[in-house]
């Protein structure tokens, strides 16, 4: 692990320094590691938060760099840096609270999979949203899983999790399941499609579901469901209030669309 006086954050060939926290145990790492960042839909930091709280996880340190927005995030009257990991008996839990540029992509992977190795984790568990376009037709959005080795793909299967058999997983969870490919490493993704226009909670319970039978521990679902009806009764309420707010179209804006060249 690196300490404070390594975060230049100017090698690329490394991921950004994780500062263990005072009294941490480092030697008590291990077993199913599970990371999420605050990508499409917020699916992945939810469902890993979730997993935290679930579970009783105890920070184990946080991911710094001097490039970071300089913010903390007030969570129980507890301030933290937005980027954490946890950890448990026989699970770790990395999670980002705050979405990065894409430039970031590569070396948060790399952080990801350095807290991986040097954690001597089994299995790594990559949770993230999706947008496929067909969710507005449907209940509930479906769950996809990508895996980098025959077991995992076995796993997904056993799991009745649709596997993608073709396409592309882009940004953070495309790489390290590459990675994970070239290097030998068990990852698996977990894709649940999502509504991008506001935290998707029930999406992550749809993933959390899932990893809670791939590692066969325990995940109560009961607070994030009513997280999940709570964000969607209010934004059914926004939506109802800006209708009512918005103005109707005067008669001389309408468009005729015979008289428009443009239009079709």
């Amino acid at each position: 692990m690196k300490g404070l006086d390594d975060m230049s954050g100017e090698n690329d060939n490394h991921g950004f320094p994780l500062v263990l926290h005072k009294d941490a145990d480092p030697g008590s790492t291990g077993g199913v590691a599970i990371c999420g960042f605050s990508n499409v839909g917020m699916v992945g930091s939810i469902a890993t938060s979730h997993v935290v709280k679930a579970l009783g996880l105890q920070q184990l340190g946080t991911v710094i760099d001097r490039d970071f927005p300089p913010v903390a995030l007030i969570q129980n009257e507890v301030p933290q840096h937005p980027v954490r990991v946890y950890q448990g008996s026989g699970v770790g839990v990395f999670t980002s609270d705050l979405q990065f540029p894409g430039h970031t992509d590569v070396k948060f992977a790399e952080t990801v999979l350095e807290w991986f190795t040097e954690g001597g984790f089994d299995r790594l568990f990559v949770i993230d949203g999706i947008v496929t376009g067909e969710l507005g037709d449907k209940e509930e959005g479906e769950l996809f899983g990508v895996a980098s080795t025959e077991s995992g793909r076995v796993g997904l299967h056993n799991a009745n999790v649709e596997p993608v058999k073709q396409g592309i997983v882009a940004g953070i969870s495309g790489w390290l399941l590459a990675e994970g490919d070239r290097r030998g490493f068990d990852v698996t993704a977990l894709l649940a499609e999502c509504n991008p226009m506001y935290p998707d909670a029930r999406a992550a319970a749809i993933a959390t579901e899932a990893l809670s039978d791939l590692i066969d521990v325990e995940i109560p679902l009961d607070d994030l469901m009513a997280d999940a009806r709570r964000i969607e009764d209010n934004v059914r309420q926004m939506f109802e209030l800006s209708k009512n707010l918005l103005p109707a179209p005067d008669a001389e804006f309408e468009v005729n669309d015979d008289a428009d060249p443009m239009i079709n």
